[in-house]
């Protein structure tokens, strides 16, 4: 595979449009650049989970999932392509279900935190949550196919359980909220 990218500069974008990987243009504030924008800041908050000591388990995942969530950006960034299947939207639930088998069941709510790994990959989670809702956005407006939401849908799940297991892992355990705590 040759350089993709030989310059960093174009100048193109000067101007408040971007290129689309369909070569169009569009606004840099669009719906569109929105969605894919944010999917790739879920994958670099991914990526900042990826920095710290992981059980081999969830870093395998997540470097599977930082793989698919640049499909996912590929989709959106490309009008009517197709990268995200029902079989990776599969592969999430049954990760997610492998995770949370050896979780105690919730009885409360939980706040981020629980060491550094966990809350790293609750902010994940809460990007991934406004990644789904710019995708539903522009699905407002064009053509999206309902495996990227759903995707991004079953991901936030996903990095809420294992910010769970992060939190076991690390030894601190996970931080309940106590809904009588009152500021004086």
């Amino acid at each position: 595979m040759g350089n993709r990218l030989s310059k960093i500069y174009t100048r193109t974008g000067d101007d408040g449009t971007t290129g689309l990987g369909d070569g169009s243009r569009t606004p840099k504030d669009s719906s569109r650049v929105s969605a894919y924008g944010t999917v790739d800041e879920l994958n670099s908050a991914i990526g900042v989970v990826l920095a710290v000591d992981l059980p081999d388990a969830v870093r395998e995942c997540l470097t599977a999932v930082q793989h698919q969530l640049f499909d996912l950006g590929g989709e959106l960034c490309i009008p009517g392509h197709a990268a995200i299947v029902d079989a990776d939207i599969e592969r999430l639930e049954r990760r997610l279900d492998g995770f949370n088998a050896d979780l105690p069941p919730l009885k409360e709510f939980i706040l981020p935190g629980g060491g550094i790994a966990a809350a790293h990959c609750h902010l994940a989670r809460t990007i991934a949550r406004r990644a789904e809702r710019a995708t539903v956005t522009l699905a407002r407006e064009e053509s999206v196919r309902p495996q990227a939401v759903h995707y991004l849908n079953r991901l936030s799940d996903l990095l809420f359980v294992i910010a769970r297991v992060l939190a076991r892992a690390s030894g601190q355990g996970e931080v309940l909220w106590n809904h009588q705590r009152r500021h004086s």
